[in-house]
């Protein structure tokens, strides 16, 4: 993966147990959020998956300029709308399946309130929109609280425990889509992913920028998952089949227990920098157990070892990237 194509062109591959899944699927999908980090590649993998033979309707409000011509070119069905505005979403077309991506995170320190209303209160008119939809909802590992390092992660059984406005407000959502979930009998999937990463943005990412820019990397924060985005796209899609009343709650992640100081000099080593370090490792960190996950669907086709490689030639080389740091080192929930 050399070029921003040749990504594309990945992140977008199907496996055949997607196509084969999205095949027991009958109707359009309609994924929300489509103009995010994850939303376009998630678009042209149901694309390829679906093989034209159904809508895949994208909705968002697409600041990015010619995103959403280059999904319509693609074969999306395109719809420039911001999903926060209640005359909008009453205009969105019905589709029995919904992909919900819409989320805050960066930013919302000092904006609480902006954070609570697109991640608690939003979702519960999305939820109440589409109440005869299944929907696959995007949430997150940071509802779980920092754990031992030596313990294997939390698991979806494991008590919740959200640190900052961010995090609570991701639970809420949850527990706001589970209330509409039962009310309306409306199936539902909640994935709580953590991190995504790809070439141009992700933990990898974050840790090749400073290696190459000799800044310090913070240690307390040791130990990290991260997951091929190709992988968590696919997840996504294919829980459209698990959703369910109350809500399927899946852990979406890679298998391995990465060690920042390992990933940064295994990058360092790639790059022709020495990294740098201050503090140490904590006992604790944001880690979970995705074992349900691979059971379910496999593990990610890329390696966190293939991953480092690809990413240090990608930012060796001046790839572009999105400029949206991950900001896993923080310990207090403040993003």
């Amino acid at each position: 993966m050399r070029t921003t194509a040749e990504l594309e062109e990945r992140l977008a591959r199907p496996s055949p147990g997607l196509v084969d899944d999205l095949g027991k699927l009958d109707g359009d999908i309609m994924i929300l959020g489509a103009g995010g980090k994850l939303g376009p590649s998630l678009v042209r993998l149901a694309l390829k998956a679906t093989g034209g033979d159904r809508r895949i309707i994208a909705v968002s409000r697409f600041s990015e300029p010619g995103l959403a011509q280059a999904l319509q070119d693609e074969g999306a069905t395109v719809v420039a709308a911001d999903v926060a505005d209640e005359g909008a979403l009453r205009e969105l077309p019905d589709a029995p399946h919904v992909v919900f991506l819409v989320g805050a995170k960066f930013g919302t320190s000092g904006r609480a309130h902006a954070a609570w209303f697109t991640n608690t209160y939003l979702p519960g008119r999305v939820a109440d929109r589409f109440a005869g939809s299944r929907i696959a909802a995007l949430s997150t590992g940071n509802v779980y609280p920092l754990v031992p390092v030596t313990g294997g992660g939390s698991t979806e059984g494991s008590p919740t425990g959200p640190v900052g406005d961010y995090a609570m407000s991701c639970l809420g959502r949850e527990r706001v889509l589970t209330y509409f979930a039962e009310r309306n009998r409306t199936p539902m999937s909640l994935l709580r992913l953590n991190y995504a990463v790809e070439l141009r943005y992700g933990v990898l990412v974050d840790l090749a920028q400073k290696v190459l820019a000799g800044e310090p990397i913070d240690l307390t924060t040791g130990q990290v998952n991260v997951v091929w985005q190709g992988y968590a796209n696919e997840v996504a899609l294919r829980s459209l089949l698990l959703a369910d009343v109350p809500p399927y709650v899946l852990n979406v992640t890679g298998p391995e227990l990465i060690s920042v100081r390992q990933a940064a000099r295994a990058l360092g080593e790639a790059l022709g920098k020495e990294p740098v370090f201050t503090g140490e490792e904590a006992p604790t960190a944001l880690l979970s157990n995705a074992s349900r996950c691979h059971r379910l669907f496999g593990y990610p086709e890329l390696t966190p070892a293939e991953l480092i490689e690809h990413t240090a030639r990608w930012v060796a080389g001046g790839g572009p990237l999105l400029g949206k740091p991950t900001k896993f080192e923080r310990r207090d929930g403040r993003f």
